[in-house]
């Protein structure tokens, strides 16, 4: 039925990964938005959005089996037992293509991992977490995806009776690192071979044929969080709760929660209203990165040798390697931010320097660095600083001595968006949807993130925030 073919390869482990169960009704479900290019992209037939109790999970879709998927993880550091507490996966939707996603409801009711929560979810952090994902899908950077959201005609209460809502997320699978520190933890010895075993087959398989495979796995997850945690800082994406179960194993960004893209470049930028330490602050994220990517790797010293000491060592020398592919990473992202297609060392001295630049004089990351890319840099006001003139005259020194096989400018335009998701124009479109069931800011807004790089775009979309405008908390909604 709409083109869904639904398989359950995660429920052939042992239940003690899931608990198969319903997810509770919603008394009026309307839907609210519909991915239809996504829905087209997995092979999904978009009359799907004319069914909304399938959206909901009122009803079922022939194949499916749902569950609560069990996780543990490290919350700001402390080790928690967790476990999808308002989450249902439907199941794993296989495209023509052979490729696998599961598809999940969130805020679609109680689990046995709900705790003393409602199960339930509000309409506006799932509207968040439409345009944040959408956003950065658009920005080639990897990510679940929502395929729609929906009003349950439920209330739900938090500080204030709010709507409520169910999104339907797209992920190449909901595996986290907190799946393994819960496997590692259950009594079963044998769940956390089993665990790494099911990870390889379903999104590495060329590490099945490799002399210490789990090895393998564990360089592979290193290289795909290094990679991602460096798109997100050459955009100036803050994650906001980079919990271990919030890190997956696939490489995607997953869990919108106090999420939002940095106006001002300033490194310490937190928004998260619980994030009181700073822990995953802009310049935090790499390090948790290798935080997390140790908890990883602990769980896998079991399997990676029998003699703990070697295990150990070979993990050790996997985890050293991040920061190396990280800095690479980081180094290729922000030399083709300022035209270079593979930055030297030296030449990467001009973007130490211009980053300097923008937190000196409290400049705006994205627009700052559109600028270069549009060749109006000179015709901004900032350009009065005569350390800004001399550092535009130094990188037009050394643009004029590459030889390169793409042009600088035309590099530029393709890694720095023109349009990101602006705080405060997410924040207006959700209060408006919220409040007053207006979409029109909503639609405005998608259809401009969706266009990233094009500068064919309203003023209000291509500039800063006004200082009275700016957004400096974000809320997780939970």
């Amino acid at each position: 039925m709409f083109n869904f073919n639904f398989d359950n390869t995660f429920l052939k482990l042992s239940d003690d990964f899931y608990e198969q169960c319903e997810p509770q009704s919603s008394s009026n479900p309307v839907l609210v938005i519909f991915n239809s290019s996504l829905a087209e992209q997995l092979n999904i037939d978009s009359n799907i959005q004319n069914h909304v109790d399938y959206l909901v999970g009122n009803q079922q879709f022939p194949g499916s089996a749902p569950a609560a998927h069990a996780y543990a993880g490290h919350q700001f550091g402390h080790f928690t037992m967790l476990g999808d507490g308002r989450a249902h996966v439907l199941g794993e939707h296989v495209t023509e293509g052979n490729e696998r996603f599961d598809i999940q409801l969130k805020g679609s009711g109680r689990t046995i991992f709900s705790r003393s929560g409602d199960g339930r979810a509000t309409l506006g952090p799932m509207l968040r977490e439409y345009i944040i994902s959408e956003a950065m899908h658009h920005l080639n950077i990897p990510t679940t995806r929502s395929l729609a959201v929906s009003r349950t005609g439920e209330d739900v209460y938090r500080e204030t009776v709010l709507p409520g809502a169910v999104l339907v997320r797209i992920a190449k699978s909901n595996l986290r690192v907190g799946t393994f520190e819960y496997a590692v933890r259950t009594e079963d010895k044998d769940n956390i071979k089993v665990l790494a075993d099911y990870a390889i087959q379903r999104h590495y398989p060329e590490c099945a044929d490799d002399l210490n495979p789990y090895l393998s796995l564990l360089n592979k997850v290193i290289v795909q969080q290094a990679a991602l945690i460096a798109k997100w800082q050459a955009v100036g994406f803050i994650h906001g709760v980079m919990n271990t179960d919030n890190m997956t194993i696939s490489g995607e960004t997953i869990d919108y929660g106090p999420c939002a893209f940095m106006d001002i470049y300033k490194p310490s930028t937190v928004f998260s209203s619980i994030d009181h330490q700073g822990r995953y602050a802009y310049h935090n994220q790499p390090g948790i990165g290798l935080w997390n990517l140790t908890r990883f790797a602990e769980t896998l010293i079991p399997l990676i040798d029998s003699d703990e000491t070697k295990a150990i060592q070979y993990a050790e020398t996997a985890l050293k390697a991040y920061q190396d592919t990280y800095v690479q990473q980081y180094q290729l992202r922000f030399g083709q931010k300022i035209g270079f297609e593979n930055i030297n060392p030296q030449d990467f001295q001009l973007v130490i320097d211009l980053l300097a630049i923008l937190e000196k004089h409290h400049l705006d990351f994205t627009s700052t660095f559109r600028a270069l890319a549009t060749n109006t840099f000179k015709n901004q006001s900032f350009f009065k600083h005569d350390d800004i003139q001399q550092w535009y005259k130094e990188w037009l020194n050394s643009m004029d001595n590459q030889n390169q096989s793409t042009d600088s400018y035309t590099l530029m335009k393709s890694v720095n968006p023109a349009v990101i998701p602006r705080n405060h124009l997410v924040e207006e479109a959700l209060s408006d949807m919220v409040l007053a069931n207006d979409d029109t800011k909503l639609i405005q807004l998608l259809s401009a993130i969706t266009n990233p790089f094009s500068d064919d775009h309203d003023a209000q979309y291509l500039n800063p925030a006004p200082p009275s405008e700016r957004v400096y908390q974000t809320y997780c909604g939970t």
